[in-house]
């Protein structure tokens, strides 16, 4: 993954538009990202990072509030970064959620929410790929392979966190291992193991509860039929120590099998005995209800005879008042024909003189009603026009009054433009002399900026002057010690070829041919100085010492050549200047772009506020426009509501006739009405009343002559009160009944036989020895039920102790394969959660983790190895930890200078950056092969190079500068000031009080 560019506004410190071309300022691979304490160095990974995770990193997401302090009210907070990951390239847009103003010059603020977009280019274009939160966060991690923890500590390498981590315990390490790595799913798996064996020794242990309630159930049977053969075994069964419970269970059911027989056997002698008696009982019980009943019928039958002449006179009453009341219809309805007439005569009296005293027609009312309905027809005819004419007042009211409304605000809105108008004015006549000033900001800044750089020019340039004449001199003396040395081997050469003549003649002979000449004579050999061996020695050593000499003098050629270029370089760039007049030049062109930025600034915010004056003016304009415009209209239609309502006012005042309202005179008229119409309708009931009463009267007539009365008043005396008739049939009702009752009981075979036994003198025996014989069948009845009952419980308990046996063996058969699972399952989770037999008490998520620590401490030890010039090296170890705390995430040093290891926490302030330096580097290194190979092209180191010595520093520089290799951009946080030196691709934070700027600071070519 590679960054390529970032925008920045409104975010964190920087109240503007910043831009950062990461592709031209990482174009060495290497650069310094610094700034002033509180510029914003780290905002600017947080921008980052939200832009790719829509958060900040680590515990700087809680409380942080995203948008600048400095922006505009109105200035969205935005954030976009450029990248490219696994041969795309993409473009993503975060804004975090704000308060933006509200508006229409409404007090308060809106909530906006947070947006998300992103785009992917494809063939050369921008395609938009999704604007929704959810699905931009799902691509974006789909495609860095990374989530957010792991981002922040592998792209961004904070040193304090892997400092810590570096001398932090093996139980703290963890929690950082984890987020990197994402083992939850080791610990997962351990906590499924414990769930699994809680639950299988929870299944040992209910298969074991259930086993001993069998054994419970079988001894309370046991103990319920009060048998006591068992002794010990029943009381050990009770406390759940049966040694045997097979054996046991056997002898119970033996015990209870017997006991139910013996019990069977006493409930049927029992039940023999209690049959005898109360068949006895029973016959004597029936003779004697037989007579009793026979003495009751007896009375019955002398109390009916008394009854008898009394039932006859209640029968001729009932008979006359029959007939009597055949004619009870007929004398209703004449009285009741008759009760009408004069209903209707007294309501057609008091009618005539209600109209009379409201001055109406009483004897013929049907014409004054005709009358009347006809006014009421055309009145409420006329009720909407009423109606209508109350809308147009209340509409006359609500145009008056929108008119004196309209007319308030156009004078308001008239006062607002004059006053806006002014307002426009003053502020163009302040933008004037700020337009030629401002114009001259670009021009000024460049000016600035090249004056900085002339002085950076002649500072540099007068180092490596001095820098040159030092290597001039150092040059001319190594040319000179290295001709010395020459001639030296060149004289050195010389005496061992001089010598040469000497070697030879020694190894002449006499008569021997000369190996030169070929002469067998040696007239004259020369002699040796000193012998070859020691010649040819003395010449290597001579001739090492000059090859020596002159790769110095090459080296020293190459460094005075490069010197000289630097200087001839930085000359043609103006390094020759005075550094009193390139300071000068520099104060002067910071002022003149310091004026032009003041001026531009205060530039801006008049346009601004000229622009927003302009918008307002507008808006006020068209108000002003709108209200005249509503008020003339509001009075229109004011005129012509007016003329509507007079007219229609005009019209309806006839119809009132004094009333105030139509609906007035309407209710009084319907009033009229309806007194008229009761009227009439009397009229027509009184004569129909009197028909009625003579029709009643002549079917009376003929009823009385067809039944034989002489006239109506005998035929009301006959007719009985309805609670007479009622009484005479229930007492003729009850003696018919009684006596077919007892011409009934008397056929019955009880009392037949109970007659025939009186006349024979079987007589039923005495209450005494009555009582006797029920007292026996009933100690023998309840003798039989015990017994039976003692019986039947032996039964019930014979069964269940044998349905208990069954189910007690087939329980036990059934919880062997449990128990050897639970074993198994407990087992298991203990290896897994490192308890048991493991000393190091090393769970399996933390087995797994260590394993990732050794992979991190040997990528970092290839590292920490440069750093340290070959000293440190870092190993993972799993020690055993003191008083049984949990092993397995130890890290040591060792050192290879002594060949000792010791812990991490020994190491000096500089040793400990290296080594949480290396650390990080190497953590980074695994959990990129463990993302799925994510190649990280772009890598941030986080300040801590200020505890390192110049030494130290250099080591540590040239294993960053490793990490370019293959094209990587490493981008380092510090404030170190040699870094600054080192480092001349620089991204610049600079601070100021309306927030914060960024600026690229490039290496000057030589």
């Amino acid at each position: 993954m590679r960054i390529h560019r970032l925008e920045i506004e409104a975010f964190g410190p920087f109240a503007t538009a910043q831009h950062i071309d990461f592709d031209q300022l990482g174009a060495q691979g290497l650069f310094l990202l610094n700034g002033a304490t509180g510029a914003g160095k780290t905002s600017i990974l947080d921008a980052i990072c939200f832009a790719l995770y829509g958060a900040v990193p680590g515990a700087r997401q809680e409380g942080k509030r995203l948008r600048s302090d400095h922006a505009a009210p109105s200035a969205e907070p935005r954030v976009v970064c450029e990248f490219s990951a696994r041969g795309r390239r993409f473009e993503v847009t975060r804004s975090p959620a704000w308060e933006r103003p509200s508006a229409r010059g409404r007090k308060g603020f809106t909530t906006q929410q947070a947006k998300t977009l992103l785009r992917e280019r494809v063939a050369g274009g921008w395609e938009e790929k999704s604007s929704r939160n959810d699905e931009v966060g799902a691509e974006l991690s789909d495609v860095l392979g990374m989530d957010r923890d792991q981002f922040t500590r592998v792209v961004m390498l904070p040193q304090g966190d892997f400092a810590a981590f570096l001398r932090s315990k093996a139980s703290d390490r963890l929690e950082l291992l984890q987020k990197l790595f994402g083992t939850q799913r080791f610990e997962a798996v351990e906590r499924q193991l414990a769930r699994q064996a809680a639950d299988a020794a929870k299944a040992v242990e209910e298969n074991a509860s259930e086993l001993k309630m069998l054994l419970d159930k079988v001894a309370s049977e046991h103990g319920q039929l009060g048998l006591t053969e068992a002794g010990t075994e029943t009381d050990n069964a009770a406390s759940g120590t049966v040694t045997d419970p097979g054996l046991w269970l056997a002898d119970v059911e033996a015990q209870v099998g017997a006991e139910w027989k013996r019990r069977e056997e006493q409930a049927n002698q029992a039940d023999s005995v209690s049959i005898r008696l109360s068949g006895a009982l029973r016959e004597d019980q029936e003779k004697t209800l037989r007579h009793g009943r026979l003495r009751a019928a007896t009375q019955r039958s002398v109390l009916l005879e008394l009854a008898a002449p009394r039932a006859l006179e209640n029968r001729e009453l009932l008979a006359k008042h029959r007939r009597a009341a055949v004619l009870s219809g007929q004398l209703d309805a004449v009285d009741a024909a008759a009760r009408k007439y004069q209903e209707a005569e007294a309501r057609m009296a008091q009618l005539r003189g209600k109209l009379a005293a409201a001055s109406l027609e009483a004897e013929n009312p049907d014409a004054a009603l005709e009358s009347v309905k006809a006014s009421i027809a055309i009145l409420e005819a006329r009720l909407p026009d009423e109606q209508r004419l109350e809308e147009l007042a209340a509409r006359l009211a609500v145009q008056q009054r929108d008119a004196a409304r309209q007319r308030t605000a156009a004078e308001a809105a008239a006062a607002a433009l004059k006053q806006l108008r002014e307002d426009a004015t003053l502020v163009e006549t302040r933008m004037e002399p700020l337009v030629p000033v401002a114009a001259q900001m670009a021009e000024t800044e460049r000016a600035a900026k090249a004056a900085a750089e002339l002085v950076g020019i002649v500072s540099r340039y007068s180092s490596a002057a001095g820098e040159l004449n030092l290597l001039t001199a150092g040059h001319l003396e190594a040319r000179t010690a290295s001709q010395d040395l020459r001639q030296q081997w060149l004289d050195v050469r010389e005496l061992r070829l001089a010598n040469a003549a000497g070697e030879l003649a020694a190894a002449l002979e006499i008569g021997e041919p000369c190996a030169v000449c070929g002469s067998k004579e040696h007239p004259n050999p020369a002699a040796a100085v000193r012998t070859a061996l020691s010649l040819a020695q003395e010449e290597e050593e001579a001739r090492v010492r000059f090859e020596d000499s002159e790769k110095t003098v090459g080296q020293l050629a190459d460094q005075l050549s490069s010197a000289a270029q630097v200087v001839a370089g930085l000359e043609a760039q103006g390094g020759a200047t005075d550094a009193a007049e390139a300071d000068a030049r520099l104060a002067e062109a910071r002022s003149a772009a310091a004026a032009a930025k003041e001026a531009a600034d205060l530039l801006e915010q008049l346009r601004g506020r000229q622009e927003k004056l302009a918008q307002r003016l507008l808006t006020v304009q068209e108000e002003h426009a709108g209200c005249l415009q509503a008020e003339g209209q509001a009075l229109s239609t004011a005129v012509l509501l007016q003329e509507q309502h007079a007219v229609l006012e005009e019209a309806l005042s006839t119809l009132r006739a004094g009333y105030p309202r139509l609906r007035d005179r309407l209710e009084a008229v319907t009033e009229d009405c309806a007194l008229l119409q009761a009227a009439a309708d009397a009229g027509s009931g009184l004569v129909r009343a009197e028909e009625a009463q003579q029709e009643a009267s002549a079917s009376l007539e003929k009823a009385l002559l067809a039944s034989g009365f002489s006239s109506a008043t005998e035929a009301r005396n006959d007719i009985l009160a309805p609670a007479d008739v009622v009484g005479l049939e229930t007492d003729l009702a009850d003696f018919d009944a009684e006596t077919a009752r007892l011409d009934e009981l008397f056929a019955n075979e009880d009392l037949v036989l109970a007659a025939k036994e009186v006349s024979i003198g079987e007589l039923p025996l005495p209450e005494a020895e009555l009582a006797e014989a029920e007292r026996l069948a009933a100690v023998a009845a309840d003798d039989a039920r015990a017994t039976a009952l003692a019986a039947g419980l032996a039964q019930k308990s014979a069964e269940t102790v044998r349905r208990l046996r069954s189910d007690y063996e087939a329980l036990a058969q059934a919880g062997n394969g449990p128990r050897m699972r639970a074993r198994m399952l407990a087992e298991l989770a203990d290896t897994a959660r490192g308890a048991g037999d493991n000393g190091y008490r090393m769970s399996l998520n933390t087995y797994v983790l260590a394993a990732r620590l050794e992979q991190v401490a040997i990528a970092a030890s290839e590292r920490l190895v440069a750093m340290s010039d070959g000293r440190y090296t870092l190993q993972h170890t799993d020690a055993k930890a003191a008083r049984g705390a949990k092993s397995g995430l130890g890290l040591e040093v060792v050192d290879e200078w002594t060949g000792q290891r010791r812990d991490t926490s020994t190491l000096s302030g500089g040793e400990s950056f290296m080594a949480s330096l290396s650390l990080a580097l190497g953590l980074a290194d695994v959990v990129q092969q463990e993302a799925g190979g994510v190649d990280i092209e772009t890598l941030f180191v986080d300040e801590g190079f200020g505890s390192l010595d110049e030494q130290a520093l250099e080591q540590v520089m040239d294993a960053l500068e490793g990490l370019r290799d293959g094209g990587r951009v490493v981008g380092l946080v510090s404030h170190v000031a040699e870094m600054k030196q080192r480092i001349t691709n620089q991204l610049q934070v600079v601070k100021g009080r309306h927030g914060s700027t960024v600026r690229i600071a490039e290496a000057v070519p030589v």
